[in-house]
């Protein structure tokens, strides 16, 4: 496995759970540079957001922060949320993984950040913004 450069996005993100019927709240696409990762399913419609943008009436899980991969990484590499995932699971700090066209994200509690860092930099990763 190739070592990675992961950046630590300042700021708290929730996870938050709405009815598959509910509409994606507009506010959510303002501009600013938090990370949004919206995604449909037959039975929920799941946020991820910078804690000050959870829709109302949201199912909501905060305190989580965001580990970037700075990519863009190569469609063809294999492996990469494998080897991050397994060093954490390792350390026993849970997550919550998404990925975007041009990379992957994994979101950890902000207690458990600290040791993630650890567990990272322990698997030979460098990890900037902590």
């Amino acid at each position: 496995m190739r070592k990675l450069v992961i950046d630590a996005r300042p700021g708290e993100y929730a996870v938050a759970r709405l009815g598959p019927g509910a509409s994606v709240p507009p506010r959510l696409f303002e501009p600013g540079d938090s990370l949004v990762s919206v995604t449909r399913t037959p039975g929920e419609l799941s946020v991820v957001c910078a804690a000050d943008r959870v829709p109302e009436d949201a199912v909501v899980e905060t305190g989580w922060r965001v580990l970037t991969v700075r990519g863009p990484l190569d469609f063809t590499l294999t492996g990469i949320m494998a080897a991050l995932s397994s060093e954490l699971a390792a350390a026993g700090v849970s997550l919550f993984a998404l990925s975007t066209y041009d990379t992957d994200h994994l979101l950890v509690k902000d207690a458990d950040l600290e040791r993630a860092v650890a567990a990272l930099r322990g698997g030979g990763h460098e990890v900037h913004g902590t």
